[in-house]
């Protein structure tokens, strides 16, 4: 497996020029971008072209724009706006070299049938993968586990991705995400491989089921989620992916951005070590 840094982690002591140079230092593999802010802040003073050079001439390389957010269920307007926004990415994606993009449900207070979120899923995310198979660029759809979020367990996402059936379209499995709605290990165990494209590495104060929020992640092993399970039944099942420590802790963000960028790599590969899990 090779080792990636999710931009948020440093969300708000950082930016994706410092990110870069850091994660470089620091020996990461991949990083993923936040095209929500941190890319269009640095294409405030700089070009694409720089960014797609720096892959170029450094390690590090960019495994996936993140994110084109609540794709599915809206209105006409807002599905327009989105295909745009998507079109764009898939732009800057295929300039840096980027392999992913990807895409976060609906987060809403409106109650909407199950199957209707389905049909909407599939829908869209089969939009998106013909237009992204001109690229060469594979959808990964990231389920968000929290009450409000349409889509929300790993079984609810898979379900959704094998109906789509296009082979550029599979998961991101964020252990926070599946620890945090209770998601069935079950289904992982009979899922495919092929299909999980990006697994998010972090943990979690031991809150119940559904209050649980970004902001209480923690150090991956320092919390309460089984990551042993999760990571052991991924890895029997043949995932090679890419390993992305993510978190959103506010005191974290009080940190120097190298501490924090040093403090993630060397608490997840504490992790994967103990499961032997070569980085």
């Amino acid at each position: 497996m090779k080792l990636c840094y999710n931009e948020a982690t440093t969300l708000e002591n950082s930016n994706l020029e410092k990110d870069l140079e850091l994660c470089e230092k620091h020996g990461y593999d991949y990083i993923e971008i936040r095209t929500e802010d941190k890319l269009p802040e640095y294409l405030e003073n700089h070009s694409i072209e720089e960014l797609a050079g720096f892959f170029q001439n450094n390690h590090i390389k960019p495994l996936a724009m993140n994110a084109l957010v609540f794709f599915n269920n809206r209105s006409k307007e807002d599905h327009q706006a989105n295909i745009e926004e998507f079109k764009d990415t898939l732009e800057k994606a295929k300039k840096i070299g980027a392999e992913y993009i990807v895409a976060v449900p609906l987060v809403t207070e409106e109650k909407i049938l199950k199957e209707d979120i389905k049909k909407s899923a599939v829908e869209v995310l089969t939009e998106l993968s013909t237009l992204a198979d001109a690229y060469g660029i594979k959808v990964a759809l990231e389920f968000v586990g929290h009450p409000q979020c349409t889509i929300n367990t790993f079984g609810q996402a898979y379900d959704i991705v094998e109906t789509v059936n296009r082979s550029n379209v599979g998961l991101v499995l964020d252990c926070f995400h599946f620890h945090a709605m209770g998601s069935d290990m079950e289904d992982l165990k009979k899922a495919d491989a092929d299909k999980i494209f990006i697994l998010h590495i972090d943990d979690t104060e031991d809150f119940p089921i559904g209050f649980l929020t970004d902001e209480d992640r923690v150090w991956p092993g320092q919390g309460a989620i089984d990551l042993d399970g999760i990571i052991s039944t991924v890895k029997e099942k043949g995932f090679d992916g890419a390993v992305s420590v993510e978190l959103f802790r506010p005191e974290y963000y009080k940190l120097e951005a190298d501490e924090a960028i040093k403090t993630a790599k060397e608490t997840t590969l504490e992790v994967l070590d103990k499961l032997q899990v070569s980085i």
